[in-house]
């Protein structure tokens, strides 16, 4: 081969290569909402693999758990140009009520979660579905009627919405 031709074909392979990385450089992390700390009932819980645990009195067998239950929708919720999640989590101390919280996973530019403070849903809720649209997180889901036993099924549809401001997660009205 000439050497011309040579010189052409490198020259082509160091631009594929430059913009092959370009690209990559540029593509947003997915941030992970199950290794990230959250603002739950204004206590700090860090999740490891979705899961936290710790005594509620030192020494007894009593455990809050909580735990990331899904219910994912993406998005850049705070503007900021990085893709955050938010999702259901859950807590429970062992006994019969399962209370269910939003929270949000902030990407940031060196990949690292920023976790929101949890908003509660609700004890024993039916969750259906977790979007985003227009800007705003909604959350829908089934709860008990008024008065109804905590033991009914929950059958009245619920939904809330939600937006980040900096890196709190606030219920719209």
């Amino acid at each position: 081969m000439n050497k011309k031709i040579m010189c052409g074909m490198f020259a082509v392979v160091i631009i594929l290569a430059t913009i092959i990385g370009g690209v990559s450089l540029t593509q947003k992390k997915s941030v992970n909402a199950r290794n990230c700390k959250y603002k739950v009932e204004n206590n700090d819980v860090a999740l490891a693999n979705g899961y936290s645990t710790e005594e509620i009195i030192p020494g007894s067998a009593s455990r809050l758990v909580t735990q990331y239950f899904g219910n994912e929708a993406k998005g850049d919720f705070n503007a900021d140009g990085f893709d955050d999640t938010a999702f259901l989590l859950t807590q429970s101390m062992g006994g019969s009520g399962t209370f269910y919280y939003l929270a949000v996973a902030l990407g940031s530019k060196n990949g690292q979660c920023i976790g929101t403070n949890a908003f509660f849903l609700g004890d024993r809720i039916a969750p259906q579905t977790t979007e985003f649209k227009n800007g705003e997180i909604i959350v829908n889901f089934a709860e008990r009627k008024s008065g109804e036993s905590m033991s009914a099924t929950p059958s009245v549809g619920v939904s809330k919405y939600f937006k980040v401001t900096g890196n709190n997660l606030i219920e719209i009205k």
